[in-house]
């Protein structure tokens, strides 16, 4: 019982560990760019050694894609937290697309490193965004297949459609992070409603 204390001790500094130095590469990247922000930024300001480092994560690439798996994981918690099935389904939308496009806005420095940098990190980066999305997409299907009454169609939502709502998404978001547009992306919240309206009122 002691070694199994001592173990589930352990487990929980490292936990620690690793969520500090999340945060530290948060706080470089948004102040320098990940580009410019070396392991030695990142435990600086996360408070501890390079040596807490290299036990938690192999690279600085293998930091910043579990900063993004993280960060898309608390997108996607605030998506969920927005759904409200006592709401009509339209409404649901538009409150959920708010909340989301908020919480995105919340960070734009950020914001950048995420959507755009994560895709420099080749074959790795370009996996866990795609894991990220279909996260994301298979939340949209469960929700619309639910069977909520005020959802329109009689049909379920295929993933591939699902899928292509939350690539047009990142795409109007991204396209506002290349024109420096990130302090208005609550702006994008009804055409990113309308295109999930518009999805789920067609009928298959």
């Amino acid at each position: 019982m002691y070694s199994e204390d001592i173990s589930a001790a352990s487990m929980e500094t490292a936990r620690a560990y690793r969520s500090r130095l999340l945060e530290g590469m948060a706080h470089s990247v948004a102040l320098k760019g990940y580009a410019d922000t070396t392991v030695a930024d990142i435990v600086r300001e996360a408070g501890v050694s390079k040596r807490t480092f290299y036990e938690c994560f192999a690279t600085k690439k293998d930091c910043l894609i579990a900063l993004y798996v993280a960060a898309s994981h608390g997108g996607l918690k605030v998506l969920k937290g927005a759904i409200d099935p006592g709401r009509d389904w339209k409404t649901q939308v538009e409150h959920a697309m708010g909340a989301y496009l908020a919480c995105l806005a919340g960070n734009p420095a950020l914001l950048r490193t995420l959507f755009i940098d994560i895709l420099s990190l080749g074959p790795e980066g370009l996996q866990v965004r795609r894991q990220m999305n279909q996260e994301m997409a298979d939340f949209v299907v469960q929700v619309v297949n639910a069977g909520h009454p005020q959802t329109p169609q009689d049909d379920a939502l295929t993933a591939t459609l699902a899928m292509a709502v939350i690539g047009g998404i990142n795409e109007l978001v991204l396209q506002a992070i290349e024109n420096n547009r990130t302090a208005d992306l609550q702006a994008l919240t009804g055409p990113c409603s309308a295109l999930v309206r518009a999805v789920l009122a067609v009928p298959r």
